[in-house]
Formats: structure tokens, sequence, C-alpha cells
């Protein structure tokens, strides 16, 4: 299942739709603005907020939170830094982790749990500028908990180069 993102939905307080690969709308990135700390949501086409992202306010390094219906689901922060790739671990609250890893600011990355693809997130297959795709690759994978990973990890890459 392959999703179209556009790369301005990680600016706060824009809403970008997310489409599937036949151009149908399926998920909002609604970005609050006037937030102490950055925020999104990410809803269905009736509106209705599937997964909470926000960042956690105190903690030593940038954390990025998901939350759905009112409970954590993961959180996501830097594991390590290499001069060619970026890796970034996902914790989920059954202990299951993910790792994410690859050129995040290019978008050419991928998502795994256990050296097992789950995602893969690319520019290469696509022509529409500003724009990376989120290829969900296992059937029983949460395409929108994959997309909210994607979106973290991608403003948290964005935030540590403007710190740079």
């Amino acid at each position: 299942m392959r999703f179209l993102v556009r790369d301005r939905i990680l600016g706060i307080g824009d809403d970008w739709w997310i489409e599937d690969e036949h151009g149908r709308k399926v998920f909002l990135v609604d970005g609050k603005a006037m937030r102490l700390r950055d925020t999104f949501e990410l809803k269905d086409t009736e509106g209705r907020v599937l997964i909470d992202i926000h960042q956690k306010m105190f903690a030593l390094r940038d954390t990025m939170l998901i939350e759905r219906d009112g409970e954590p689901l993961a959180r996501i922060r830097r594991k390590r830094l290499s001069l060619l790739r970026n890796h970034y671990r996902v914790s989920l609250v059954d202990g299951t982790e993910l790792d994410v890893s690859g050129k995040i600011l290019d978008r050419e990355f991928a998502v795994e749990y256990d050296g097992e693809l789950l995602a893969v997130i690319s520019r290469r297959w696509l022509s529409v500028r500003d724009t990376y795709g989120v290829d969900v690759v296992r059937e029983d994978a949460d395409p929108a908990l994959l997309i909210a990973v994607a979106v973290c990890v991608i403003h948290l890459a964005e935030k540590e180069g403007e710190e740079d």
C-alpha cells in the first residue's frame, strides 16, 4: 500500500492531505499552531483523530510521542548518528522496537522490525515535486502508525539540521 505525502506537511499550523496511490485522500495531517510544543494530528477523511503526535516537553534529546485515543502508543528519538545515515528508534508501549534508518533529510529511509522491512519512504518513484512516498510493505502493518513515524522522524531530523 503506497501513500503520497507532501513535504510541506511539516510546517506547524499547516494542514495537508495524504493520498493513496490512486490519488484518493486518505489521511489529513493537521499541524497545530500556537502550541508550546510541536503538535500534529493524523485524521481520517471524516475528521476523526486517529493519531496525536507531539514533542515531549522535557527530554535530554528531542523526542516525539505518538498517542492513539489519548493513550501512549510510541516514543521516537534519535538512536545514533553516523556520517551517512540517521538512525531513530521507535519504542512502542508493548515493548516492541522499530528501527528507522537511511537518509532522512533526502526522504530515503526504511522502517524495520527485528530486521524485517515494514515500510520504505522514498522520493525515487515519484515525479511530483515536494512529495515523498510511504510504501507500507507488510499487509498487517498499521499504515497510520507508519505514516506518523515518518512524519516524526523527518520533523526531528529537520529540527536537528536547523540547530547545526
